[in-house]
């Protein structure tokens, strides 16, 4: 019996105002439904497997059924304690987090790679800032991003093509958040500028035209598997006065399976998500690359997720299989069959209590 514990950042403590500060708690309250649509999608495949025990993370704002075993940190306790806490007491740990704040670093940390279920740290660590991703997917030729450098006074990020639009946002963000789109460069940059003057790490690329698209990958290793390309509902936010404002990017969910990995535009993608594996070695299990089709210049990657993504529940229940088996034999985990599930049903909650 495969013991598994299951951490979702937003849902299992992490949005409590006792263990994130102020400036962050209004930011990840927008993700909070997303990281429970991701959490119980992936619990309840794992209930479905024989041979996993599986328990997740609570939190004092939801009420969760008893009949499943769950838990939540103690008073005063770090979520990095109580998730290094909970993991001793598994085989494996199934984290979902978000990157800001080297949150999913400092995850993996906690948990350890013996028990990790999950990217490479290093795989990580590239991923997690938007900077990073672009500098290294383009030392190989993928097209994408780059950030723009401080002080250019043309503001653009090469020779090769010429922006519209430039998008200001966290180096480390994630879905979508505190990004604004400008119609000039000079805003763009005023915002660049006064955000970093704040520490608060941001990111000036251009901004691409085009459709907005996430491949969902499965890695084995060097191998991966696209498992879908899906349409993202993705739109900018209208202003009375056009170019008076900036555009907040605004983010609707994901529809999942809308291009036929086999047909032309598929097969390009699907040779892309190669291209993007190896060039960040380390990546493992569930990843998400997001990429907008340029009507001229084909997919251009914006950025890459090392975790799961919304996307992971609507692929579990279109696909039809169980999603959670696969990711685990991707992990080298062997899930061996048990004449009962009944455990895994049990009041009794898999996670102890702090010493």
């Amino acid at each position: 019996m495969n013991k598994i514990f299951v951490y979702e950042y937003l849902t299992g403590g992490g949005i409590d105002p006792a263990h994130v500060g102020a400036a962050s708690l209004a930011d990840l309250s927008a993700l909070i439904v997303e990281g429970r649509v991701m959490r119980d999608a992936l619990v309840s495949d794992l209930r479905e497997l024989d041979g996993v025990d599986v328990s997740f993370a609570s939190s004092s704002f939801e009420t969760v059924d008893p009949a499943f075993a769950h838990c939540m940190a103690a008073q005063g306790e770090s979520m990095t304690t109580f998730v290094a806490r909970v993991a001793r007491e598994h085989d494996y740990a199934w984290i979902i987090a978000p990157e800001c704040d080297g949150l999913l670093l400092h995850l993996y940390d906690a948990v350890g790679v013996a028990r990790w279920l999950g990217c490479a740290k290093e795989a990580i660590r590239v991923a997690s800032s938007k900077s990073a991703t672009a500098a290294c997917l383009a030392a190989h030729g993928i097209a994408t991003t780059p950030a723009v450098e401080p002080g250019r006074a043309d503001g653009q990020p090469g020779d090769r093509w010429v922006a519209s639009r430039w998008v200001v946002k966290p180096d480390d963000g994630a879905g979508g958040l505190d990004t604004f789109v400008f119609d000039n460069f000079a805003d763009a940059y005023a915002e660049y500028d006064a955000r970093a003057a704040a520490a608060r790490n941001p990111v000036l690329q251009a901004w691409i035209d085009g459709e907005p698209l996430s491949l969902s990958l499965i890695c084995h290793g060097e191998r991966i598997e696209l498992i879908s390309i899906n349409r993202q509902q993705i739109s900018l936010s209208e202003d009375e006065v056009p170019g008076q404002k900036p555009h907040i990017v605004e983010f609707d969910g994901v529809r999942v399976n809308q291009i036929d990995p086999a047909g032309d535009q598929g097969r390009m993608l699907g040779a892309l998500a190669q291209r993007v594996a190896n060039a960040i070695p380390g990546l493992r299990g569930f990843v998400g690359i997001d990429v907008v089709w340029h009507p001229v210049r084909g997919p251009v990657v914006i950025e890459v997720n090392p975790r799961l993504t919304v996307a992971y529940a609507g692929l579990s229940a279109a696909l039809g299989g169980n999603l959670a088996r696969t990711l685990l034999a991707a992990h080298g985990v062997r899930i061996e069959r048990s004449g009962s599930a009944a455990c895994r049903y049990g009041a009794q909650s898999a996670c102890g209590a702090p010493p």
